[in-house]
């Protein structure tokens, strides 16, 4: 007889979605190459995982274009979702022309609502703005055919008394599914069985799971939420990721297996696919996820290092790590002019952004700090 009985089966399997060349991609200073997207997004496929999140896309010539179209020519558009940015109606359509564009069929779109990030992203902290732009930016998204997933961007801090209500009328508008994410790592098992069994009681509602593993409990707090009614799980191979990382697909596959005896996944590509990750990633031979490692309050948006708090449950001083910019390629004239405030150095911002992309693409795309690109704008004055 076994000393401990296995936890008896969950209503129904869950499905997955790996969010490692959307989430993982876009962590400070990592940048994978389209190579790279083909071969993860294989894997990926070839282990079970249901979907692959690819790219970001916020308006026209986005970033990820090669990432998205390698991912497509890999595991085919219906088996891969591009996460689409949402601040405001216009910017959401020229968003779903940029997507129509590449040929994505699945959409996840990121919508901030908790107040704090609500104000910050989408200057108000309004439920009624929040949840009339979900509205329709959903239906805009239907009405071309796509299938939508939309999310409470930083929803595990958001009240339910606020959540509720919007997550209802995102599915009355026709959404598909729901993401709740822990963008900041905040709740504990227990509160997220809470939570989750609130969104999960909504009349036809899908919901998905995305943690983040600052707190050590995303794999733990995935399997509350399928407790408590989600369908869907999202992970990062390798648990790589920004804010301390994600939810780690091989952990979390390992733990259905042994607690759930869930057997359909082909668990022999884990390893392949964590080496070809932290080497596409720049990352070493490991990812460490919690609130010690260099990378866990490294930032290369000027939003995350001008608002720390929107993006951080604990500050960085309080276990003595230091909070630190961390880019390659994705330069832009505010985090220049964020690196260089208050060093002396005066350049045309706009020129010099200009002048260190190129010079990043000739030296291999080398990782830079704050210091980094002080040095490079008095090289610039020199040049």
């Amino acid at each position: 007889m076994e000393k401990f009985p296995r936890e008896s089966s969950v209503p129904e399997p869950p499905h997955l979605s790996d969010a490692t060349l959307r989430d993982s991609a876009h962590m400070a200073g990592v940048e994978f190459g389209p190579g790279d997207a083909a071969v993860i997004a294989d894997l990926l496929v070839r282990t079970g995982v249901d979907l692959v999140e690819v790219g970001m896309v916020s308006g026209p010539g986005s970033k990820d274009a090669d990432l998205i179209l390698a991912t497509h020519e890999a595991v085919s558009p219906e088996r891969s979702m591009t996460l689409v940015v949402v601040r405001d109606r216009k910017q959401v359509a020229t968003a779903l022309d940029e997507a129509e564009r590449l040929g994505v069929r699945h959409i996840m779109y990121s919508i901030p609502t908790s107040e704090q990030h609500a104000a910050l992203k989408l200057g108000s902290p309004s439920a009624k703005f929040l949840t009339a732009l979900a509205r329709s930016a959903i239906a805009q998204a239907k009405d071309r055919g796509f299938h939508v997933t939309f999310s409470g961007e930083d929803g595990a801090r958001t009240p339910r008394e606020r959540l509720v209500p919007y997550v209802t009328a995102g599915f009355a508008a026709g959404a598909d599914r729901f993401r709740l994410a822990e963008t900041v790592a905040y709740l504990s098992p227990w509160q997220m069985e809470e939570v989750v069994a609130d969104i999960s009681a909504i009349d036809g509602a899908e919901i998905e799971i995305h943690s983040h593993n600052m707190l050590g409990m995303a794999v733990a707090n995935s399997l509350a939420a399928l407790r408590a009614g989600a369908r869907w799980i999202s992970a990062t191979v390798g648990g790589i990721g920004e804010r301390g990382g994600n939810a780690p697909l091989a952990e979390l596959l390992t733990a259905l297996r042994v607690v759930h005896d869930d057997t359909r996944f082909d668990l022999s590509h884990l390893t392949e696919l964590s080496r070809v990750a932290l080497r596409g990633s720049g990352l070493g031979g490991a990812f460490q996820s919690g609130p010690t490692t260099p990378h866990a309050f490294a930032y290369e948006l000027p939003g995350q290092l001008n608002n720390p708090a929107a993006y951080e449950t604990l500050p960085a001083e309080l276990v003595g790590n230091t909070r630190r910019l961390s880019v390659r390629t994705r330069l832009t004239p505010a985090l220049v002019k964020w690196a260089l405030a208050d060093s002396g150095v005066s350049v045309d911002t706009a020129s010099f952004t200009s002048w260190l992309a190129d010079r990043q693409e000739r030296e291999g795309r080398p990782l830079l700090d704050q210091d980094a690109i002080r040095k490079a704008a008095i090289d610039f004055q020199a040049a």
